[in-house]
């Protein structure tokens, strides 16, 4: 009854904090995100505790253990004994495969199979979340590319789609997160928590755009196509710039990672020499709240909001890391929530990677992005929020 409550709780939260920032209350279908929501508490349940579900999710976490297998080769090759001894763990292990998952996507993406299963799949959920098609393709071609990538599939229709699809097209990419990063968020969280907060965070965006960001989609804006990738690229030309892609973002990443680590060991240490308490620590204060609102236990509810916070101000990957070094202490339910909470690009750096990629494709649309920056984290946190709340119900 308690999980109950505090999913209901969680609900009315969310609701309100959306419904404070919706540019149009009065467009906002309530039977789409009731349905939504059923759907995704069902989905939850059968990923988190159903055994068919747990079985899928063992059998996926199988498949990326296989692919890092391969991806180590590759690693072993250019490094050496550096990767068998430990050395530069987070590097070679976690960063490194990366650039092999980018070469399998574009392939996958060369011949044309990822192409049919983003728009089968966003057909079906366009029946379903009662938005556009293009709304529903790009949920899943933004899960499959990537935040930067995932746009230049739409570059000839960018300069067409209104204010509110762009917020839309903005916010889903920084809700979910690139499958040629998901094996390395395996390596640092339980893979059936990565798998279950993939499907929950497409469900939770459509849910809180639903809210934050209402509107209804003309027959004639329907006709907007996705463009090739790579038309006209032979198949070595394609692979080498998705290795080369894969590449930069494994060195971006591990750049963020040396900046914000420095940073906030440092304003850890002015906070502390100042004030007497660590500047993540004021961020779990101020984060309790909303970690007790999801399901944490009280007890915990100050650690766990500590490292929610420390996400929304790095990344991710700083976060997990901070995760990795307390789970020890945490109770499986504390750690399964905040697992599910940390998969999403939802932090203050993504607006301006998601604004830079858009920019560089049509600079107008990429100035529009812009401006409601604060808006697309505001919203993309509250997804993240949503998907935690929901797994806290079924863990």
């Amino acid at each position: 009854m308690d999980r109950v409550l505090h999913f209901v709780l969680a609900l009315v939260v969310v609701a309100i904090l959306a419904l404070l920032v919706s540019h149009d209350r009065k467009q906002i279908r309530i039977r789409y995100v009731v349905q939504l929501l059923v759907i995704e508490v069902l989905l939850a349940w059968f990923f988190l505790n159903s055994n068919i579900g747990l079985g899928f999710v063992k059998g996926f976490s199988e498949m990326f253990e296989k692919l890092l297998g391969f991806a180590n080769e590759g690693t072993n090759f250019v490094f050496g004994k550096m990767n068998d001894e430990g050395l530069a763990f987070f590097f070679l292990k976690v960063l490194c495969p990366i650039v092999f998952i980018s070469a399998l996507i574009g392939i996958l993406q060369h011949i044309r199979v990822l192409p049919i299963v983003i728009r089968a799949i966003g057909t079906v959920l366009s029946k379903v979340n009662g938005m556009g098609k293009l709304e529903s393709f790009n949920a899943v071609s933004s899960l499959i590319l990537g935040q930067s990538e995932n746009f230049i599939a739409y570059k000839d229709i960018l300069g067409k789609m209104s204010r509110n699809r762009m917020y839309t097209m903005a916010a889903t990419a920084m809700s979910t997160v690139s499958m040629s990063i998901v094996g390395a968020y395996m390596t640092m969280l339980q893979p059936k928590y990565v798998v279950a907060a993939l499907v929950l965070n497409m469900f939770s965006t459509f849910i809180v755009l639903s809210l934050v960001n209402p509107y209804r989609v003309e027959e004639s804006e329907e006709n907007l196509q996705m463009s090739n990738l790579h038309e006209g690229q032979s198949f070595f030309e394609m692979l080498g710039e998705y290795i080369l892609a894969g590449f930069k973002v494994a060195i971006i990443v591990a750049a963020m990672l040396i900046g914000f680590i420095a940073l906030i060991s440092g304003l850890n240490a002015l906070f502390a020499a100042v004030l007497g308490i660590s500047f993540q620590g004021i961020l779990g204060y101020i984060f309790y709240p909303v970690a007790w609102v999801m399901g944490v236990p009280a007890s915990e509810a100050l650690q766990v909001g500590s490292i929610m916070a420390t996400k929304l101000v790095s990344n991710e990957f700083v976060a997990m890391m901070d995760l990795q070094k307390v789970a020890g202490t945490l109770s499986p339910r504390a750690e399964g929530i905040l697992s599910i909470f940390l998969v999403s690009f939802a932090n203050f750096s993504s607006i301006g990677i998601i604004a830079g990629a858009i920019k560089g494709l049509n600079e107008e649309q990429g100035n529009v992005v812009s401006r409601f920056g604060l808006k697309l984290v505001y919203g993309s946190t509250l997804v993240s929020v949503l998907s935690a709340s929901i797994a806290a119900l079924v863990l």
